[in-house]
């Protein structure tokens, strides 16, 4: 589970919630209403006051580098280091590649900056689940892709979700998508959440 409780950053009110094991909190919002903020905050990637656990794990009681290993964040913009694909994964994870629509091992070989935004996405993503986080914070992981790849990536998460028991937190501006993907949905409106019934 994880559990947040008094979560404080910016002039906001304290936002406490918690996401079971194996379940999905679709998260909406319009733009700058701080979704991305508060995955940011979770992730303690920004100044925040309040407690974030996951299974019992509190975050204050290991390092950032740590926590974050445990609770994988995919950004809406992905950041690339090395000049190929095969470079960012530890392991080639080709099982997750092919879920994604990718061509076998060929993809490893690709360079990145010959990738469209879509593809860096869905790289993204597989290069995420192939550290095998305990939790997933989603910032519009969808947003650049084609109908055939957002439902390829909906079944990929899907399925680690349930198959490692994460809770996963889903930003999206899709509402239909969040009726797809989640358990619980909630909004972010006037610097609070409210849950959608």
């Amino acid at each position: 589970m994880l559990k947040v409780e008094q979560l404080q950053f910016l002039d906001w009110h304290a936002l406490s919630f918690d996401v079971n094991s194996g379940d999905c909190l679709g998260l909406m919002g319009r733009s700058g209403s701080g979704k991305t903020l508060l995955l940011r905050a979770i992730a303690d990637l920004d100044i925040n006051e309040g407690k974030v656990s996951l299974d019992g794990l509190f975050r204050d009681d290991v390092s950032g580098p740590e926590w974050r290993k445990k609770v994988g964040l995919l950004t809406s913009e992905s950041k690339w280091w090395h000049e190929t694909v095969g470079q960012h994964f530890k392991s080639s994870a080709l099982n997750l590649l092919s879920d994604l629509g990718f061509p076998g091992e060929s993809v490893l070989s690709w360079k990145i900056s010959r990738l469209s935004s879509g593809e860096k996405q869905r790289l993204a993503l597989a290069r995420l689940l192939s550290r095998s986080p305990d939790a997933l914070l989603l910032d519009e992981p969808t947003a650049n892709l084609d109908p055939e790849s957002v439902s390829l990536v909906e079944n990929v998460i899907h399925d680690y979700k349930k198959e490692h028991s994460v809770p996963v937190i889903w930003v999206a501006h899709d509402e239909l998508q969040l009726n797809r993907v989640s358990d619980i949905k909630m909004s972010m409106d006037e610097k609070q959440l409210k849950e959608h019934v």
